[in-house]
């Protein structure tokens, strides 16, 4: 045996192909969230225009394709370009060829994404967008079908799920006391961002049992990552445990890839003998069983220059991995933080505290020429956010719905954000691109003459409330955030 087959992992297919096709299928559901949204929120005609972000900054402080030059139809080429690329590794072509294929490929999402994360501004300040890019960039260096998966990138890969949980468990109990007293819960799936069809149901759910689960949090977050270093098979149970508390959240919630992302990370320490005897149908020799398809010298040991650039991208991990290290151990313990700008091994963490009360911002529009509280107010629905008191939440995750997520944080800041301003002139002149991000438009693509901002209460509604109601939400008034206004006069 060759020095080299030191760094192989050969017992770890099954984990590197749900690595690369996983994390890919991120990738297209992320590029396709840009597609659909980035014009409309910052595009030339956005509520915050790059061009006029790039103007203010006459050197981007970090890598972007639009750094000299800003279009719609750039974005929506890099998108489409990017979900092209993204699909061909879902599908596993890039894989078939040498190891440089699949690492172009990986590279090419990271740089794309990268161009778009770093001009998106506060519709792209998300920890979840900053994981996907430091992912994409680990997982390029996971190689092809022709070489063993490289044990050094598998080590990088848990430890950045290691990073993920850890921080966030850390962040909790040095957060707010709902965490340390194990009350956490028995506001959060209420108060989450974006609830989801059995948030509802969760939240019902008996305070022992919300108890229970805050323990369980603890545990999966402080205890079990450690875990994921050890043999097998207590790492894959480690892993298991992470991934059976990350699906309950998928279950009851919509954050995003956040979740999808940190389940597939934790593959990376799940060995095929033991995903083999949990599920029998993966093979326990993955190589034997798909060398004949590909027709290539499959599971073949890795060439030096192949092990050289692995062994490059791991020495880069563990110096840039410094800054994180010390951010877990620093009482001003970050949440979500870069420390390069290239948004490579990062520090993560999420909900330190949790809000005890949902306020919701509500727009409405008026056709009438007095706006005043007798005028025929009409609301605008949102796809995601809590509106319409009946509606069952729907699931979006892992899709994004980025105006719903930025109009969740307006009541726990301020509603006077300049976004927030251009969103309500957009209403007003019945700017279709905004409109399509909604759910409902009451004026049918008409002209509102008034727009006004009012603010709830919103709590989940009792089993008893259901039934008499048919509510799944409870709502009270509480003041108007933004009087009406309206559009200037055209002389």
């Amino acid at each position: 045996m060759e020095w080299t087959a030191w760094f192989d992992a050969p017992d770890y297919e099954f984990a590197r192909q749900v690595l690369q096709r996983g994390i890919a299928t991120i990738y297209f559901v992320a590029f396709l969230s840009s597609l659909n949204q980035f014009p409309a929120l910052l595009g030339e005609r956005g509520l915050l225009p790059v061009p006029e972000y790039l103007e203010g900054f006459r050197r981007l402080g970090r890598p972007s394709l639009f750094r000299w030059r800003y279009s719609d139809r750039l974005l929506r080429a890099v998108c489409w370009s990017g979900m092209a690329i993204a699909a061909t590794l879902v599908l596993g072509l890039p894989q078939l060829g040498p190891p440089w294929v699949p690492l172009l490929a990986f590279l090419a999402l990271w740089l794309l994404y990268m161009s778009v994360v770093n001009v998106g501004q506060t519709f792209y300040g998300f920890g979840w967008e900053m994981l996907l890019l430091e992912a994409g960039f680990t997982a390029a260096f996971l190689g092809s079908d022709q070489t063993p998966p490289p044990w050094p990138i598998l080590i990088l890969l848990v430890w950045l799920v290691f990073r993920l949980e850890f921080g966030a468990g850390l962040i909790k109990i040095r957060g707010g006391s709902e965490w340390r007293d194990l009350t956490a819960l028995y506001y959060h799936h209420e108060t989450q961002p974006m609830p989801g069809p059995l948030s509802r149901q969760a939240h019902l759910l008996p305070k022992a049992w919300h108890r229970l689960e805050v323990l369980g949090n603890h545990f999966a977050q402080l205890v079990v990552p450690f875990f994921l270093f050890a043999p097998q098979p207590l790492a894959s149970a480690a892993a298991g445990i992470i991934i059976f508390t990350q699906l309950w959240l998928v279950a009851s919630g919509n954050f995003a890839w956040l979740n999808w992302m940190a389940i597939l990370l934790a593959f990376a320490a799940i060995s095929d003998p033991v995903a083999h005897a949990v599920v029998p149908a993966i093979p326990l020799d993955w190589h034997a069983a798909s060398a004949g398809v590909a027709g290539a010298p499959a599971g073949s040991q890795a060439p030096v220059p192949w092990l050289v650039v692995v062994l490059f991208a791991t020495v880069l991990h563990v110096v840039l991995s410094y800054r994180p290290i010390e951010n877990l151990f620093s009482h001003y313990q970050l949440m979500n933080a870069s420390f390069n700008r290239w948004q490579l091994v990062n520090t993560y963490g999420a909900f330190g505290t949790v809000t005890k009360r949902r306020i919701e911002i509500v727009v409405e529009g008026t056709l009438d020429a007095d706006p005043g509280d007798d005028a025929d107010w009409r609301e605008y629905e949102f796809k995601g956010k809590p509106g319409h008191v009946r509606r069952l939440p729907r699931q979006y995750a892992p899709y994004h719905l980025r105006l719903d997520w930025l109009m969740w944080f307006l009541p726990l800041r301020t509603v006077h954000e300049e976004w927030f301003y251009a969103f309500l002139a957009k209403l007003l002149e019945a700017d279709r691109p905004m409109l399509r991000l909604l759910r409902h438009d009451p004026f049918d693509g008409g002209r509102p003459r008034w727009v006004r901002v009012r603010s709830y209460l919103y709590r989940f509604s009792t089993r008893a409330e259901f039934r008499a109601t048919g509510q799944r939400w409870i709502r009270t008034p509480l003041y108007v955030a933004i009087p009406p206004v309206s559009l200037p006069a055209k002389d």
